[in-house]
């Protein structure tokens, strides 16, 4: 979609398409999304902001949210964009953007609640950030944060599991340290639980691989598999197909045949014409 049809969207379709592009991990388009979304909801600010001074009626739009909430996505977006391509310097720039929102004139009650809420998003996102970046002596720290905050265990988990491909680290002790609430991921039914959770079983199945657990990397790529295709990410499906087949020696004959089942499957929903594999 060009650039100028999105900047005469309203802030709340274009908040749709920036976390449709997400979904799908196009962080180009996310990029450009949230600047045009921050340039939307600054325009509307500033007209408020002159309109208050001249004493003039200030004009209505039509938000689903209060305003800073705009201001502080745009800048959350952005700043996962730049992170989820490996630039943590460019992230962080952005997660001191929304870490302070309370600049904004005219702050009440429900603004307040938000500029709290994109606070604590920063303070998790900066963890992950930094460790990331591979500030890795901050993980013990880290991993006591998630156990005062149990709604960030899963993408926290997989800020773990990331750093520990990265940095050849054993983090097996931190999964025991939460196998009771591991075991509540497989109930998540939202679509952005669903996505972490697909991206959990990704990195940990990398992860078993390369820790020699084969056996354990399959059942967890088949799982990453069926939440690839149940979240409609072919990106995602094809990476997991590339990792099952590197894993395909170290698989049992059902593993092979569930697997060859969803590739049929897929292959029908597409209404092509079966053919064997």
């Amino acid at each position: 979609m060009q650039e100028d049809i999105l900047k005469s969207l309203k802030p709340d379709v274009i908040v749709q398409l920036l976390k449709m592009a997400y979904s799908f991990e196009n962080w180009t388009q996310v990029e450009t999304t949230s600047g045009i979304l921050y340039s939307r909801v600054q325009r509307i600010y500033e007209e408020r902001q002159y309109h208050k001074a001249m004493k003039l009626p200030i004009p209505h739009v039509n938000l689903e949210r209060p305003l800073v909430y705009y201001f502080g996505l745009s800048h959350l977006m952005c700043g996962m964009a730049h992170q989820n391509q490996g630039a943590y310097e460019q992230a962080r720039e952005c997660i001191y953007k929304y870490a302070e929102l309370g600049w904004m004139e005219d702050l009440k009650g429900e603004d307040i609640q938000v500029v709290e809420e994109f606070r604590f998003l920063a303070k998790t996102n900066l963890y992950a950030v930094d460790i990331l970046s591979g500030n890795i002596e901050l993980i013990e720290e880290y991993v006591a944060f998630l156990q005062d905050n149990l709604e960030e265990i899963l993408p926290g988990l997989n800020t773990i599991l990331q750093a520990a491909l990265m940095y050849h680290l054993d983090v097996a002790d931190i999964l025991h340290t939460f196998a009771e609430q591991i075991d509540e991921f497989e109930s998540y039914e939202d679509a952005e639980n669903i996505s972490y959770y697909y991206s959990y079983c990704y990195h940990l199945a990398l992860y078993y691989r390369k820790c020699g657990r084969l056996q354990d990397a399959v059942i967890l790529t088949v799982r990453a598999i069926q939440l690839a295709d149940q979240s409609g990410n072919d990106r995602n499906f094809k990476k997991c197909t590339a990792l099952f087949e590197s894993l395909r020696e170290s698989a049992t004959a059902e593993q092979i045949s569930e697997y060859r089942q969803m590739l049929m499957q897929c292959l029908d929903e597409y209404g092509t014409e079966s053919i064997p594999l």
